[in-house]
């Protein structure tokens, strides 16, 4: 870790262990709906386009949220953060789409920016290259 402030150390764990434990516990929920019946937030937009019953559908989302959460917590962290950024923008525009939910909207869209946050943590943490863009933007903030 060489570019990496070990003091951020702490939150990057944190952003690690919440974001990847949460899908996993939620996508397994999908199959039991034991803290909520998920059906419930799905728009019927959504059962309109997929052709598919709510029960198989939440079932289809379960699967991908224990992969998403497996991969934010295995060595492709950053990879899986992004992918759980991308998974909650589409989680927030399904609730917006109910035309209810919309604190639940918010609050997955605060989510997805902790999700890029961990993401962008990883890449300095693993000493990924910068892209021109950010070296430029770095450049003038340091001029």
């Amino acid at each position: 870790m060489p570019s990496f402030d070990r003091r951020l150390n702490t939150a990057w764990w944190a952003l690690r262990i919440g974001l990847g434990i949460a899908p996993i516990v939620a996508g397994l929920d999908k199959f039991f709906n034991i803290l909520v019946d998920w059906s419930m937030y799905l728009s019927p937009l959504t059962t309109r386009v997929v052709h598919l019953t709510p029960s198989t559908f939440m079932h289809i989302v379960g699967v991908i949220e224990i992969i998403a959460g497996i991969v934010v917590l295995s060595r492709w962290t950053r990879l899986g953060a992004y992918v759980v950024m991308a998974w909650l923008i589409g989680i927030s525009i399904n609730l917006l789409t109910t035309g209810m939910f919309y604190d639940l909207a918010v609050r997955d869209l605060e989510l997805s920016i902790a999700a890029f946050t961990l993401a962008q943590l990883t890449a300095v943490r693993e000493g990924a290259p910068q892209s021109q863009s950010q070296r430029s933007s770095q450049v003038a903030v340091n001029s």
